[in-house]
């Protein structure tokens, strides 16, 4: 019988991400709180940049956009928000968003899957994700279960169950 196997990932899904951002730039734009605040949000591919002319205001704008995210089931852990830092007359807070799983990560999935998953697991890193496989799914439902289980610096999705 051939082997099982799954991928573990880190994507984030541009759709809700795109919906975040466009729900927390209507919100921005009406609420009374950032009225003649200057306040907006800008997006480009993986970074979203929010600016406001007092920093109060720039925190509250990000506060908005991670309540927006949580809400659209995107993980917090994709999103490295920096400080408000003044530029000009304005506060501005750069956000990057970080995909794919680093081979040091994987690294650290693969160790924890071999010391405490069952031993018939095979792990191997492939690019910015790692496939697990085995001869027996019980063994994979496991290996899922126990990895969801443990808290990680990154988000962690499963694909490509078979």
């Amino acid at each position: 019988m051939a082997d099982s196997s799954f991928d573990i990932i880190s994507k984030i899904d541009q759709m809700e991400l795109d919906n975040a951002f466009n729900q927390c730039d209507r919100e921005i734009a009406t609420r009374f709180d950032f009225k003649n605040t200057d306040t907006k949000i800008e997006k480009t591919g993986l970074k979203v940049v929010l600016e406001s002319s007092t920093e109060e205001r720039a925190k509250a704008a990000l506060d908005v956009f991670k309540d927006k995210l949580i809400k659209r089931n995107v993980s917090l852990k994709h999103l490295d928000a920096g400080e408000p830092a003044l530029s000009g007359k304005t506060y501005r807070i750069n956000c990057e968003f970080k995909e794919g799983i680093s081979t040091e990560n994987a690294k650290k999935i693969a160790k924890f899957l071999k010391e405490s998953g069952p031993k018939s697991l095979k792990t191997q890193i492939q690019g910015e994700e790692l496939r697990v496989s085995s001869k027996s799914r019980d063994d994979l439902q496991t290996a899922i279960a126990q990895v969801k289980k443990e808290s990680w610096d990154f988000a962690v999705q499963f694909t490509n169950y078979r």
